[in-house]
């Protein structure tokens, strides 16, 4: 937990983890290991830092020597370590419950209005000693892409929820940015 309650975060906090765990709960049952998608919710984003592209990587680090210091299966840990991984939303999902962590970490973007706006300003500000003309840029692109997914939401559960009101949400988010020319740096 003290991971999850360092200072510089915004968006990646306790809340972000309590709302993961909560969709968790809704979907625990069509999960092939649910405890082990758990464990990886518990620990998807508890290392966070700004910029470094090896956030997920550590987490499931994290993640692997907590449960081989309590004695944990081997391969249970590779699995956590693998859904863990998978939060970098990179590709497809390789099995059931990498799709239901993906969409468990992406739920937020089906929340409701006022809720996703608060994230979408938590994200800002978490990012805030990024020069504003490099957030707008890294912001739009990363907008686009789950825009231009087929498919935001893998299992049918999210995808009958959420993936109206995040389509929404994110063409919203994209148009409150300005224009990529004659931005401050």
């Amino acid at each position: 937990m003290q991971h999850w309650r360092e200072p510089h975060r915004r968006y990646h906090t306790v809340e972000h983890l309590q709302e993961c765990l909560d969709a968790f709960d809704e979907v625990a049952s069509l999960a092939v290991r649910p405890a082990e998608v758990e464990l990886a919710v518990w620990y998807h984003d508890a290392i966070y830092e700004i910029g470094v592209d090896t956030n997920e990587l550590k987490s499931a680090y994290l993640a692997e020597r907590a449960m081989t210091s309590a004695g944990c299966d081997r391969e249970a840990i590779g699995r956590v370590r693998s859904l863990i991984l998978a939060t970098r939303h990179h590709g497809r999902p390789e099995s059931t419950d990498e799709a239901l962590l993906l969409d468990i970490d992406l739920a937020i973007l089906g929340a409701p209005d006022k809720r996703f706006d608060r994230y979408d300003a938590d994200i800002r500000e978490e990012y805030h000693a990024l020069p504003w003309s490099k957030y707008v840029a890294g912001r739009r692109q990363v907008l686009r892409g789950f825009l231009e997914r087929p498919r935001l939401y893998l299992s049918g559960h999210f995808h009958d929820r959420l993936e109206a009101a995040a389509h929404a949400n994110l063409s919203r988010a994209l148009k409150r940015l300005p224009a990529l020319r004659g931005l401050p740096g």
